[in-house]
């Protein structure tokens, strides 16, 4: 957030400058805002009316560069370097830089080999203190250098300005995703109503068993002192029948 913070502030002041700078002056401006170590944003300068002035003018190269530097890389600039101006030092770091932030965007491991390859970089020395002083300390990409592997692992990279036709890509692409949600959303939803109404039949199966098992429990209990009780009645019948008995038979005389 605070090199987002930066490069907004960055960002309003060179477009600012753009308001009163025509020709010579725009192309100084545009030297300048490639050469800032801490600007890596350029479509609001390309859109500056005063910047957008010089295409077809004898200064249409250096909006050509701007554009390059917005969207292109290093790679880019060496497949066109006749048709630019030539690249001071902190011209060509920037560059490079942003060639670091269009890789990082696109692959989350970034080989040195290949870091190597698009930065013109000829040792691995160069190319791990390429990425940790000018691209992890100055916040526009974390990670991880494994030098075992000889990799990059990208955690972080900042974003680099929309290229024409890119921001339309990325709305039908948040309209896929959204109505791939709406229809993620609905199967949960349905799965949801599945899940509350097995829940439903699993409650009322439990109630009708326990239902029942409290109706055996009663029956049982009942048959049981039924039993009890007409066992009662069966000793108490016998104990009577004894003393009847009992009382019928002769009584002996005692001599």
């Amino acid at each position: 957030m605070e090199v987002e913070q930066k490069q907004g502030d960055l960002v309003q002041q060179f477009v600012l400058l753009a308001t009163s700078a025509r020709g010579r002056a725009a192309v100084e401006l545009i030297t300048h805002a490639t050469s800032h170590p801490q600007l890596f944003a350029f479509s609001e300068l390309l859109a500056s009316p005063h910047i957008a002035e010089l295409k077809g003018t004898e200064h249409s190269a250096s909006l050509d560069l701007l554009r390059l530097f917005a969207h292109g890389t290093w790679t880019d600039y060496k497949n066109n370097a006749q048709m630019l101006p030539r690249l001071d030092p902190p011209q060509e770091l920037k560059l490079k830089q942003l060639t670091v932030m269009t890789l990082a965007e696109t692959a989350k491991v970034l080989p040195y080999d290949l870091l190597m390859q698009q930065l013109d970089i000829s040792n691995v020395r160069e190319l791990e203190d390429l990425l940790i002083n000018d691209c992890m300390y100055s916040g526009i990409v974390r990670g991880k250098l494994d030098q075992r592997r000889r990799c990059f692992e990208v955690q972080f990279a900042a974003g680099r300005d929309l290229r024409p036709g890119q921001l339309d890509n990325m709305i039908a692409t948040l309209a896929n995703w959204l109505n791939s949600s709406d229809n993620l959303l609905l199967t949960i939803q349905e799965k949801i109503k599945w899940a509350d109404s097995m829940s439903e039949q699993v409650r009322r199966h439990k109630k009708e068993v326990e239902d029942k098992a409290e109706e055996m429990r009663k029956s049982i209990k009942a048959e049981m002192e039924l039993r009890g009780q007409q066992d009662v009645y069966s000793d108490a019948g016998a104990i009577m029948d004894f003393v009847d008995e009992d009382r019928s038979r002769p009584k002996r005389r005692c001599l």
